[in-house]
């Protein structure tokens, strides 16, 4: 399966996410078994990666695995975190369990769409703040700057106990 080209856009250059103190990162990080990361593969055609407004508008039709139950064995809720250059860290909490009843595992659909949520909040907390000094204002996100129609999920990668961080790449501008 084909992962990405450079024609698919650029990476968001972030850096990976590590708890502040020595005990935290020995207790969430070097403590914990990390879970290989998440991906989002597309097909017809294939790539790696969904847009961020198709999953927001919950396209999943091209969506590998659509229907992949995630996070079977974690407690009801994960950290997605955003490292995005220029920006201070960021979090959010998403849900693990969908609303059934008994409550189950959300599938890898509704995960991308939670993903997609938490995105879109961080660009609106973000909208008119200024950048941190000596930030490159091309990764600028708001209204006329990045937007989430700009933006593809590529994957999550488990960064601490109950963290994941998110990583989108930008659409190729033709």
């Amino acid at each position: 399966m084909m992962v990405s080209s450079p024609h698919d856009g650029t990476l968001v250059p972030q850096r990976t996410y590590r708890p502040h103190t020595q005990s935290d990162r020995r207790r969430y990080v070097d403590e914990v078994e990390l879970e290989a990361p998440i991906m989002f593969y597309m097909q017809d055609p294939e790539g790696c990666g969904i847009a961020l407004r198709d999953a927001l508008n919950s396209k999943f039709m091209r969506l590998v695995g659509r229907d992949d139950l995630m996070f079977g064995s974690r407690g009801p809720s994960v950290s997605i975190r955003l490292m995005w250059p220029g920006y201070a860290p960021w979090s959010r909490q998403i849900p693990t369990r969908d609303f059934r009843s008994p409550p189950g595992p959300i599938t890898r659909s509704k995960l991308a769409k939670n993903v997609a949520k938490t995105i879109q909040r961080f660009i609106d907390e973000m909208t008119g703040r200024e950048m941190e000094e000596d930030a490159d204002p091309r990764w600028r996100v708001g209204k006329n700057h990045i937007n989430l129609d700009d933006m593809i999920l590529v994957g999550l990668q488990h960064v601490s106990m109950g963290s994941w961080q998110a990583h989108v790449r930008l659409r190729a501008r033709v």
